[in-house]
């Protein structure tokens, strides 16, 4: 195989205009206290390659370690967001496998469901959960509490909170239990919680401070009030678990990704996201939403409401029961534990499932061989962590038992037909390779491989285009969101970039985060999908199903409202045995006070880029937050 030759090891080129610098610096470069400065790109590929080694020391030669490096070095391949930030860190020894897996799946049954949400999405994991009336319904009444839960500044409260990730989500155990199960009030303090701004030395910048906790909790009690004597309903459950979400992302300081998942026939459900009724709360833009269809007649008429009059968020779609019989199209392979999806929807999941995944930057890779190579090595380390040990009993039980990884392809439409006809056969040597790797380390074969993530936020470092998605427009603003706190903000203030403050779905300023604009040019040739119909965009869904993915397709269809008839009938022809998930968002008009893509003239594309100056170096000086998001990002899928 010609796969040796040398790669450059010069500064990589960066995508967008400077954009894949900074997003790099903001999301993956740590902080280096005995240098006081951040990691060059050259110590990231260091540590996350070496640290791949280290977790399964026999798994590449010394040649195959060179070779990775060179590979991720120059921006033809990476591992998952999750390791290029935590690779080769004491997180791994510290959390295992919660350290390295990007998502989990949760049916919401018991009070420990509610818990291990919130401490997988504190470690920085995503999390996809059902809320359908069947899992809902075994959570027993609401009980009217003997004495009130309060919080109070002193240090003989009935719990005082310790300042450590676990004592979070104990008082979130604590305040169900008291309401599900004992009926007995009580009173805790945050006294030990460091203040806002102290710094997190286990994951590193600063933390948030005990507000957004004593204010979630005050939340989450006027959701279980309001249903004293009855049972949760599936928003109630949703709202508390967006509730939660909006604890740990709180400051900037952590991410969280989460997808709600409903049944089809549950109107409050479908209703969740209708912000023009101007009673929803806010705290639900931290989830995006999809129901369970096995067939479109299972979908209601209102469904398709706010796809045509904008009233509130489209929902996606899910088709867990082709996800449980194949995997490519057509192809039979059985998973049948599926249950729920991961945040983005390109991983069908068991309850307490896991995914971990890599990527490859298809429009990069050279040839045929160079991408064999390319995907074994990468596959090495998503094994690998399968293996490691998991703090979660059930979850790594489900891990182990799966083994469930996720390769990954991006920049589809950006790469040529040439290098797009290499996936298929791509997928069945990597099967064949599964089976003789899994027997010699003594590992299942893993029950799916491949897949097709949305990359928001990954693909913008060697600037191609996200997933199986086009270009926006020819020209166009790319927002990105930052901590308030960042340096990298002041970096990007000096050299041009337009920055505001981010805004919430009732239009008022989130004064935690930052929004810098950066103004991007696509390549000549490069599908756009100010160009593309829905159907263009459909149809590279099902070919992507049928070529690589065996889990699904993560895809977010723009659409224009008068294509939803033949969007009905494409669906109608193709869903129940061609898409495993879909989803939906206006090219326009779709409500998002600051959406992530924005098209603008050649004119304001040409000012907006003359003001950049890119000379000017890359924050170092100044230790950073945890980076606000990597693969998904705002505590949403990025193009969803």
């Amino acid at each position: 195989m010609t796969t040796t030759a040398e790669l450059s090891l010069n500064a990589p080129s960066w995508g967008w205009n400077g954009l894949g610098e900074i997003v790099y610096a903001r999301t993956y470069s740590r902080w280096l206290p005995e240098k006081d400065r951040r990691e060059t790109w050259e110590e990231t590929v260091a540590r996350t390659v070496y640290g791949a080694q280290s977790i399964q020391p026999q798994s590449y030669s010394s040649a195959e370690l060179e070779r990775l490096h060179n590979y991720v070095h120059g921006l033809k391949g990476s591992f998952s967001g999750r390791w290029m930030w935590q690779g080769g860190t004491d997180m791994i020894d510290k959390f295992g496998a919660a350290g390295s897996v990007n998502c989990y799946g949760a049916t919401i049954e018991t009070v420990e469901d509610f818990v291990f949400t919130m401490d997988m999405l504190m470690v920085g994991g995503g999390v996809g959960f059902s809320v359908e009336r069947s899992n809902v319904h075994e959570l027993p009444r609401v009980k009217d509490l003997s004495r009130s839960i309060a919080h109070e500044r002193t240090n003989d409260a009935d719990f005082v909170i310790p300042d450590k990730r676990q004592g979070w989500s104990d008082l979130l155990r604590r305040v169900l239990n008291a309401y599900l199960h004992t009926g007995e009030g009580f009173t805790y303090s945050t006294v030990l919680i460091r203040p806002y701004g102290a710094p997190l030395h286990t994951f590193g910048g600063t933390a948030s401070g005990p507000t957004a906790l004593i204010d979630g909790i005050v939340d989450i009690t006027r959701v279980l009030e309001a249903r004293v004597g009855k049972k949760l309903r599936s928003v109630d459950v949703l709202d508390i678990l967006n509730i939660i979400g909006r604890i740990v992302v709180a400051g900037s300081s952590r991410r969280s990704a989460q997808l709600g998942a409903g049944d089809p026939d549950d109107v409050l459900f479908l209703r969740a996201k209708r912000w023009d009724k101007g009673n929803i709360p806010a705290w639900r833009q931290n989830a995006n939403l999809s129901l369970y269809a096995d067939a479109l007649d299972e979908v209601p008429k209102g469904f398709w409401r706010s796809y045509e009059d904008g009233s509130g968020e489209p929902y996606g779609l899910l088709n867990r029961k082709l996800a449980q019989r194949v995997g490519r199209t057509g192809e039979a392979l059985p998973d049948p534990n599926v249950r729920i999806y991961n945040p983005c929807a390109e991983e069908p999941l068991p309850p307490r499932g896991t995914c971990n995944l890599a990527t490859l930057f298809l429009p990069n890779i050279s040839s045929a061989d160079e991408l064999h190579d390319l995907t074994r090595l990468l596959y090495k380390t998503c094994k690998a962590i399968t293996l490691l040990p998991h703090p979660d009993a059930e979850a790594q039980r489900v891990m182990r038992r799966d083994s469930r990884i996720g390769i990954s392809v991006t920049g589809v439409l950006q790469a040529t037909d040439e290098q797009r006809s290499w996936l298929r056969p791509q997928y069945e040597a990597l099967r064949e390779f599964d089976r003789a790797y899994s027997h010699s380390i003594g590992a299942p074969e893993s029950i799916r491989l491949t897949t097709v993530q949305p990359s928001g936020t990954l693909s913008l470092l060697p600037g191609v285009t996200p997933g199986l998605h086009g270009a926006h427009d020819e020209y166009y603003i790319r927002r990105v969101r930052m901590g308030s706190n960042d340096p990298l903000v002041d970096t990007c203030r000096a050299r041009g970039y337009p920055i505001v403050y981010d805004r919430a779905q009732d239009g008022s300023e989130e004064h935690t985060r930052f929004v810098v604009e950066f103004p991007c040019e696509t390549p000549q040739g490069t599908p756009l999908i100010s160009k593309l119909t829905a159907i263009d965009q459909l149809e590279w869904l099902r070919w992507a199903q049928s070529e690589w993915a065996d889990a699904a397709v993560s895809v977010t269809v723009s659409y224009r409202p008068e294509e939803l008839p033949l969007i009905k009938t494409w669906l109608s022809d193709h869903y129940e045995t061609e898409v495993k998930s879909v989803s939906f968002l206006r090219y326009e008009d779709h409500n998002f006070p600051l959406p992530p893509y924005e098209s603008i003239s050649e004119r304001e594309y040409i000012e907006r880029a003359g003001a950049v100056d890119l000379s000017i170096p890359v924050a170092s000086a100044a230790e950073d937050p945890v980076p606000f998001d990597s693969e998904c990002g705002g505590g949403a899928c990025p193009v969803r």
